[in-house]
């Protein structure tokens, strides 16, 4: 069972409406309570990420809005001497793991009534809440920045999203967002600051557990916001205390050099506070919703960040390309890190490809 509550004053989350911000105290809610669902509760009669309703805290009302999301591959490799899986998260409906996100929350913008919301994206998490909006009756203004990727913002425009170009750096998207919440007075359906797609993104780690028979030893994924790595974190912790296990699961982060804030606060590395263009859009955050906790995290001494040279990524993208596995390069971060850590990290090694390579517009080489 999930409990969502504001990170500073406790206020459960609203009854009605849907607030980003706690209306008490002005702080984020957060997925404050998560438990792994009891053969008892676990619905295996439901598809995907839905047979575990009832660990996603919605309320009763609230309808499965399934369309496809979860149960995604993981494939086994031997390589360089180490066990390895990839689990395909771009073998999502969408492209990309958002999905597992965007369907629970699609489930509670219908339970709550709900039929306009605003975002702002680089790509992925706009284009999966435009997917979900069209398909339950939505509507969705997705504020984007202007260097997102075309394939993204095809697919948000495909969906019927009311797709806004907002130059300059991506901040600038969140803040348009944000003056059309206030202005519109519709609710901000924001995939970071909400807190109800992390108890989607925790089935992730559910899902490596049943598929691998057990614990993984090391679990490799992208950072942007950090919801991938907290939810992955809320899982395993959901998994260890349902198991009563003390089995430790290394989380690896991984970050563009050129934008990455929360290596260098771990590492005492300077940062200057802003970002260079990346081919790992997806990651281009230069305040992570997350930060924080990963980094409380971080200090209990078995997870760690690290950041990918520019020119690592294009290479990493090619190489898992010829392994039959063609993602974005912010996927390709996290063989570019294999690559870096193989000799550290405990099996089996779990990378977390997270977005389709149909959505990179590559440039022939």
């Amino acid at each position: 069972m999930s409990v969502y509550r504001c990170s500073q004053c406790g206020l459960p989350y609203p009854a009605e409406g849907l607030p980003h911000q706690c209306p008490r105290c002005g702080g984020t809610f957060v997925l404050a309570e998560f438990s792994f669902p009891s053969d008892a509760e676990t619905l295996r009669n439901l598809p995907g990420i839905w047979r575990y309703q009832r660990a996603f805290g919605l309320p009763k009302d609230a309808p499965v809005t399934y369309l496809g999301e979860g149960d995604t591959p993981l494939v086994v490799k031997d390589i360089q001497g180490k066990l390895l899986a990839f689990k395909l998260e771009y073998l999502n409906p969408s492209g990309s793991f958002k999905d597992r996100g965007t369907a629970v929350l699609a489930s509670m913008l219908l339970a709550r009534g709900i039929k306009e919301v605003a975002e702002d994206s680089s790509g992925n998490a706009g284009a999966s809440l435009a997917l979900y909006s069209a398909a339950y009756g939505i509507r969705s203004n997705i504020f984007v920045p202007a260097y997102a990727s075309g394939p993204k913002i095809n697919q948000m425009k495909a969906s019927g999203a009311n797709v806004v170009s907002v130059s300059g750096p991506r901040e600038n998207a969140h803040q348009s967002a944000l003056k059309y919440v206030a202005e519109a007075k519709v609710p901000y359906a924001s995939h970071a600051l909400l807190p109800f797609g992390l108890a989607g993104i925790a089935t992730m780690s559910f899902e490596i557990y049943e598929q691998l028979g057990g614990l993984p030893g090391t679990i490799v994924a992208p950072v942007g916001h950090g919801s991938l790595f907290w939810g992955i974190h809320l899982g395993l912790q959901a998994l260890q205390t349902h198991f009563n296990s003390q089995q430790e699961v290394k989380i690896v982060g991984v970050q563009p050099a050129r934008c990455a804030p929360l290596v260098a606060r771990w590492k005492g590395l300077p940062f200057e506070g802003s970002a260079q263009p990346t081919l790992a859009e997806g990651t281009q955050i230069l305040a992570p919703v997350h930060g924080e906790k990963i980094l409380a995290t971080l200090q209990q001494g078995k997870d760690d960040l690290v950041a990918i040279e520019e020119e690592e990524i294009l290479p990493a993208f090619y190489d898992l390309a010829k392994m039959g596995l063609y993602v974005e390069p912010t996927s390709a971060l996290v063989w570019a890190a294999f690559q870096q850590l193989a000799s550290e990290l405990p099996e089996p090694i779990v990378l977390i490809l997270t977005g389709s390579g149909l959505k990179f517009e590559l440039t022939p080489r």
